[in-house]
């Protein structure tokens, strides 16, 4: 891993937090990722699950947690169990983690290989009541491939049938959604990362570039900055392209008096950060681009404003709705014959702001959160209004990531990245 080690506290606290919520006489189990091949024997880079990261810290493939915590042998009540590392592993793959190196990186005592699972899981599972499977109920997943949880799930149902079975993943919903100061300490540095780049292509961006020689900008600085790279695929799309809500082909070449809409983020150990910015190839907005630039602005400042604890998900989407309809009509994009005859069911303002404003930022892009509950203080969430005008040739999207507070307006892990456009204006000359 290139990022620096994790206090292990963050790791103690989130398993002690998970416990409390389970049921008597309960364990739960995580296991890690695949490693997913490509072809011959390539794979993809390997990308450790979230919910096992977030409960051990540990980043490597293989590994599976269990958590008991009334279990009768007080030694069982947090296993870890690992690939067995030795000397060929060392040379052909590098280190992995031993016992003692676990132990620093997870608080976790009990370290077993990975070869006496089964019969250890076996004495475990005649001394408790319920087990907790841990599945993927975000919102958006869109899961085709069977993952190794998947499997796991299976092959544990169908071994223990008289257990019965509880859900880890409400647990880890509303836990993962409220950040614990380590962990927006790491966002920030994430935010960071992403800062540094986007201030190294401000520098870059000239009439004739390429968008991938953009993207280029990005991952450079970032790889020096102990990141993996991008949190997300980036969007790098100029003139017309921003009107593709998720064009990643970052293939055209920037005219002069285009805009360019940049959607990109650093992930910093494993968690993510989420930046929009919209500039200008030539270096200077045209009055007409500045104005639309101007009031997706003053949305996002308003909508920010709005995101405080208590706050309900749906109900704040409303609000902004509002926010861009008022600002519609005073670019002429909308009339007031418009805004009356709307279908309630897709207002008006959604010919030119179809998205929506704001989801929850942390070790996934769009991360867990449960979006029927109010919000809480140090959730964390991006701030993104956009306005997109194929008859002009431009889209326009602002993004921040943002704190929520005990009181008063959200904190900005992104205040020192430059979007006010008279800024943006005179760093790019």
């Amino acid at each position: 891993m290139k990022y620096h080690l994790i206090n292990n506290n963050l790791f103690i606290k989130n398993r002690k937090n998970f416990t409390a919520k389970m049921k008597p006489n309960s364990l739960a189990v995580f296991n890690s990722n695949d490693i997913y091949p490509i072809g011959a024997d390539s794979t993809m880079p390997f990308q450790q699950n979230r919910d096992i990261f977030y409960l051990s810290g540990v980043d490597q493939e293989d590994s599976i947690l269990v958590l008991f915590p009334d279990c009768p042998k007080e030694k069982h009540r947090e296993i870890l169990f690992l690939k067995e590392t030795n000397d060929h592993i060392a040379v052909w793959e590098g280190e992995k983690l031993t016992k003692e190196a676990a132990l620093k990186t997870s608080g976790i005592k009990t370290v077993y290989w990975l070869q006496d699972f089964e019969k250890i899981m076996h004495e475990l599972m005649s001394q408790s009541d319920t087990v907790y499977i841990n599945t993927n109920e975000h919102y958006r997943a869109n899961v085709e491939t069977e993952t190794r949880e998947d499997r796991f799930n299976k092959w544990l149902k169908k071994k223990y049938p008289a257990h019965a079975v509880a859900k880890s993943n409400p647990i880890l919903q509303r836990l993962r959604s409220v950040k614990d100061s380590i962990e927006l300490d790491l966002l920030q540095q994430a935010c960071d990362i992403t800062e540094k780049g986007f201030k190294r292509v401000l520098n870059f961006v000239k009439p004739n570039v390429w968008e991938y020689e953009i993207e280029a900008e990005f991952m450079y600085e970032f790889l020096r900055n102990r990141s993996k790279g991008f949190a997300y695929t980036p969007i790098i799309a100029s003139g017309n392209n921003a009107n593709v809500l998720h064009y990643i082909e970052n293939n055209q070449q920037c005219k002069a008096g285009d805009l360019i809409l940049i959607d990109a983020g650093a992930e910093y150990a494993n968690y993510s950060s989420d930046m929009s910015r919209t500039i200008p190839v030539s270096g200077r907005f045209t009055k007409r681009q500045k104005e639309v630039y101007n009031a997706v602005n003053r949305v996002k400042n308003d909508a920010t404003k709005l995101l405080v604890p208590g706050t309900i998900w749906e109900d704040y989407h409303v609000e902004v709705g509002k926010l861009m309809t008022s600002e519609l009509l005073g670019l002429k994009l909308l009339d007031k014959t418009d805004v009356k005859n709307e279908n309630p069911d897709w207002p008006a303002y959604k010919k030119y702001f179809m998205h929506g404003t704001s989801h929850h930022m942390g070790l996934d892009t769009h991360d867990y959160g449960i979006l029927t509950e109010p919000m809480q203080e140090n959730m964390v969430f991006t701030v993104e209004p956009g306005i997109y005008i194929p008859a002009e040739g431009f889209g326009i999207r602002l993004e921040d990531d943002v704190v929520i507070q005990k009181k008063g307006e959200p904190f900005n892990l992104m205040k020192n990245i430059p979007i006010e456009a008279e800024e943006i204006e005179d760093l790019m000359n």
